[in-house]
């Protein structure tokens, strides 16, 4: 501000433009600014644009028309009502963390704790608490280890994963269906027979990452995120559950890779890393160097890939493995497999003298190749693992509980088979379904006989409990090709 010699009136000079230029900061004697200041993450106003929005239906549509969009600002989607909304998302019955807190335990509590988390989460000085280890039986025999997480580390993780799926979910190829919204295991399934009958399919890729969720490395998963995350505060938030660790038997232990299995972004952020390490590679190998008909299924880290040619499959697993190698991952050796499968393969094993083709599993079920004359081609069974398994778990809870009324044990067993069926009750699989049910009906015989020393149970009175709690074996899910074409409506979520 200067004075003019004529007048005592100060004169203002005029101020430059604050945009696009360091002079501005130099007229308000301040430094230049850090950071993405040439960068925006929205209209000022809905006026000036359109689609701009600051909620996140507006992040969903400029990540949408915008592939290539970083998104500055993403932590003020994290409100209170968020918060609130997502604790409303968490299992009620989960298992508590480290923190002994129940979600029965923190709903009391709430309205009063919410606001002061979300001050925590915005001011910074929130602090991720390590995972508690638990291990749970798999259907080898192995144990699965989970990392479960303190009850507040959940809420947070599942409103973070909120806003990383509003724009995620735009960039997310169709063949992906693990942990996704609109998509299940049974779309998986429905999208590989229909692609294996209708696609000229010779050869199945049975691809099964070993130890994946345990060996996610934090620097690659942070590279990944910052190809549409600018906003380092949620980064920030992020890099601390990875870092976070596990406590078992009283002990911590530091994490350097990997993302607990079990927790509430986990799913979140395994779908990212193998979207930029393995689906955008294996989509444009298909285009750029398969000689024929290539599918492509995943759901989380089990992949499922039809070749019609054999050398494109040998092809694509070597480079597979390269590709894996890149990013700290590699197959496992056991599970993973080359075979002669599809709709040509029952006639091709003929003329080779083999009985019948091969089998493979995914997603619960094994897929055999059939007579065309049955009217499947591909015909899906109950894994005998997975029934064995399932058998034996309920054959141990019957004898626990042979004491207990048998209205009480009736309507247990009822919500278990009913469960069971959603789930395996497909089209081929009744044959396998009825021998699972003739089994536990015959385990609750059993136990109920085990009541007393007096074997008195007559089968007009048994058959009597069976048909009011053992529900019928039915057919639950429709052929794949009727739910596939509805839920794609003509565009391929194989492909």
């Amino acid at each position: 501000m200067y004075a003019d010699e004529k007048s005592d009136t100060p004169i203002v000079p005029k101020k430059l433009p604050n945009k696009g230029s360091d002079l501005a900061e130099a007229m308000e004697e301040r430094g230049v600014a850090l950071g993405n200041a040439n960068e925006s993450p929205a209209s000022r106003t809905q006026s000036r644009d359109k689609y701009a929005s600051m909620g996140l239906e507006g992040v969903r549509e400029t990540a949408r028309r915008n592939r290539q969009c970083r998104f500055t600002a993403l932590l003020h989607h994290v409100t209170p009502s968020l918060l609130v909304e997502s604790f409303y998302a968490l299992r009620k019955q989960a298992a508590a963390g480290v923190d002994g807190v129940t979600w029965h335990d923190y709903e009391s509590e709430l309205y009063g704790r919410v606001h002061e988390l979300h001050r925590e989460i915005h001011t910074g000085i929130y602090r991720a608490q390590p995972s508690r280890r638990v291990h749970i039986p798999k259907a080898d025999g192995k144990l699965r280890p989970l990392g479960i997480a303190a009850l507040e580390d959940k809420i947070v993780q599942q409103a973070i994963s909120l806003v990383l799926g509003a724009i995620y979910e735009q960039d997310f190829l169709g063949f992906s269906y693990g942990f996704r919204p609109g998509k299940g295991q049974h779309d998986a399934l429905d999208a590989l027979s229909e692609g294996i009958e209708g696609r000229k399919v010779n050869w199945i890729l049975d691809a099964d990452i070993r130890s994946f969720f345990d060996e996610i490395d934090h620097d690659w998963m942070i590279r990944f995120l910052e190809h549409r995350i600018a906003d380092k505060r949620v980064i920030r938030l992020i890099r601390k559950w990875l870092k976070a660790g596990t406590i078992e038997n009283g002990l911590r232990t530091a994490s350097v890779r990997g993302t607990p299995q079990g927790s509430v972004i986990s799913p979140m952020l395994s779908n990212i890393y193998l979207h930029y390490a393995l689906d955008l590679w294996a989509h444009q190998w298909r285009g750029r160097y398969a000689l024929g008909d290539v599918i492509l299924v995943r759901y989380a880290d089990d992949s499922v890939m039809g070749f019609q040619y054999e050398g494109d499959a040998k092809r694509f697993l070597a480079a597979m493995r390269e590709r894996l190698a890149q990013f700290k991952l590699e197959l496992h050796p056991d599970k993973t497999r080359l075979i002669r499968f599809g709709r040509y393969a029952m006639q091709q094993c003929r003329e080779r003298g083999i009985r019948k083709p091969e089998t493979f599993d995914f997603l619960g079920f094994t897929h055999c190749c059939s007579q065309p004359r049955s009217g499947l081609l591909i015909v899906r069974l109950t894994i005998k693992k997975r029934m064995r398994a399932s058998l034996a778990a309920i054959r141990e809870t019957l004898m626990r509980r042979r004491h207990e009324s048998v209205q009480v044990v009736g309507r247990w067993l009822n919500r278990v088979i009913r469960g069971y069926l959603n789930y395996y009750a497909v089209p081929g699989n009744m044959r396998r379904l009825s021998g699972f049910l003739s089994e536990v009906c015959r385990a609750w015989r059993h136990s109920l006989l085990r009541r007393s020393q007096r074997h008195r149970l007559p089968w007009s009175r048994f058959s009597r409990l069976v048909r009011k709690f053992i529900p019928p074996c039915r057919v639950v899910h429709p052929l794949p090709s009727e739910r596939f074409h509805v839920s794609t409506s003509g565009r391929s979520r194989m492909r």
